[in-house]
């Protein structure tokens, strides 16, 4: 008998999803939406035996803190969907799995820094979101970041909708933008306005009904809300919608700039908020793992104490709440399962898209690219990320990158300073483009 979220066929979309498996070159995706990315230990041992099952055991951590099995087999889609759903990987209903676009710290309530724990938000706008079909005509990539001010955060990666932490004398409250990421230089765009912690939800859900209600059939982002209706005029609908919201828009809230983040805090031991108590974190390498490491890393979440893992919007993994004492031996066992825990490694800053194994826009072999050049590269902390993409989607760095290589035929790249120019160079080998980089390290300049 078929599980209950399976009586209705999810909508068409080119966005992969757990009832919804795309055709890939390298076969089918299947992506996992994990709620603020976190994932038991017997989710992720369920999740590996059915990748080795259905799939060729491949999987990816996405740049949105999710897991995806690639290559799943023709065939093999409905028995992999039912053992995920088996495991309690779906959503509380058959639409609520295309909007769980929820974006945390992986460290919420445990960062030092955190001036609000976004967790409890987190799940009651993730309940409504799953359980109300109103939300489920959203765009399966709409998506909210919910900032409680850690310094294990990432702040670069637009969002349709952000909150972010910030104090206030009259207590805590988020400051929220549209289609954007919080502003952290002198230049960036202010926040829209502000709100009490306590009607944060009341807020989400007040913006998403006006989404909803105004967006045009072809308006599926708010970016494209925001071009026929701009910022201060949904903030003006807004209050005369929902009069009770106390939204607030002063110039301290104009001038308020989100405190840097410290994205290096994602690797090795780091302590928690909580005495005694650490997380530990890796990253994989060019966002790929077999399901052996998965189970590695289930068993040794076990080991520890702590049956979960974290995933982290940089592909990586964080095991919290592991006692101090042990921290290293965790370090040392995610660095014997492949991980890179060493952010000065040159595999810490590439990224590189399934490339053309496995897409067929793709031009180049990204992810063996970017293992040539990352063997060109010398070691260096603080080092710029390079994103290797095989076509000019960029999808695998929605975050940005220093430099971007660019495919123009097979192992052939364009070398531009940022995500979209100024060009550096043209038709560079491996060998080229690592030269280039090796010269300029943290600077986008053109020599």
């Amino acid at each position: 008998m078929k599980h209950p979220l399976r009586a209705a066929a999810p909508r068409p979309s080119a966005c992969p999803g757990l009832l919804r498996i795309v055709a890939a070159r390298d076969g089918g995706i299947c992506r996992i939406k994990l709620p603020g990315g976190r994932l038991t230990a017997r989710q992720a041992r369920a999740i590996a035996v059915a990748a080795e099952a259905c799939a060729g055991g491949v999987l990816e951590a996405t740049n949105r803190a999710n897991l995806q099995i690639r290559g799943v087999r023709a065939g093999c889609e409905d028995a992999l969907i039912e053992r995920l759903l088996a495991a309690g990987l779906g959503a509380a209903s058959a639409g609520g799995d295309d909007v769980r676009n929820l974006m945390l710290s992986p460290a919420a309530g445990h960062d030092p820094h955190t001036l609000l724990d976004t967790r409890p938000l987190a799940a009651a706008l993730l309940a409504r979101l799953e359980r109300e079909p109103r939300w489920h005509g959203l765009s399966p990539k709409f998506a909210v970041q919910l900032d409680g001010g850690e310094a294990l955060a990432m702040l670069d990666h637009p969002h349709d909708l952000w909150l972010s932490a910030l104090p206030g004398e009259d207590g805590p409250r988020y400051a929220f933008g549209l289609a954007g990421c919080p502003p952290q230089r002198a230049g960036d765009d202010p926040a829209l306005a502000s709100i009490p912690a306590a009607q944060a939800g009341e807020l989400v859900f007040a913006l998403l009904a006006l989404f909803l209600d105004r967006a045009g059939a072809e308006q599926t982002r708010m970016r494209h809300l925001l071009q026929s209706l701009p910022a201060p005029a949904v903030l003006d609908a807004l209050r005369e919608r929902q009069p009770a919201l106390a939204l607030r828009r002063d110039a301290a809230l104009l001038a308020w700039r989100r405190a840097p983040a410290e994205p290096q805090r994602r690797f090795g031991v780091q302590a928690q908020r909580e005495a005694g108590l650490c997380q530990v974190g890796a990253q994989t390498a060019l966002g790929r793992l077999d399901a052996r490491q998965l189970q590695a890393l289930a068993a040794l979440s076990e080991r520890l104490g702590t049956p979960r893992l974290h995933l982290t919007p940089w592909q990586g993994v964080l095991l919290p709440d592991v006692p101090a004492a042990r921290g290293a031996e965790a370090q040392r066992a995610l660095a014997e399962l492949g991980l890179l825990v060493d952010p000065a490694a040159p595999l810490a800053r590439l990224i590189a898209c399934s490339g053309s194994p496995g897409c067929a826009r793709a031009l180049a072999d990204t992810k063996a690219d970017a293992r040539r050049l990352a063997a060109l590269l010398p070691p260096a902390a603080d080092a710029a990320v390079i994103h290797l993409s095989g076509c000019p989607r960029r999808c695998a760095a929605a975050h940005g990158a220093a430099f971007t290589l660019l495919a123009t035929a097979p192992a052939r790249y364009q070398l531009l300073a940022g995500g979209h120019g100024p060009v550096l160079a043209e038709h560079l080998n491996i060998e080229q483009a690592a030269a280039r980089l090796a010269a300029h390290p943290s600077s986008p300049e053109s020599p």
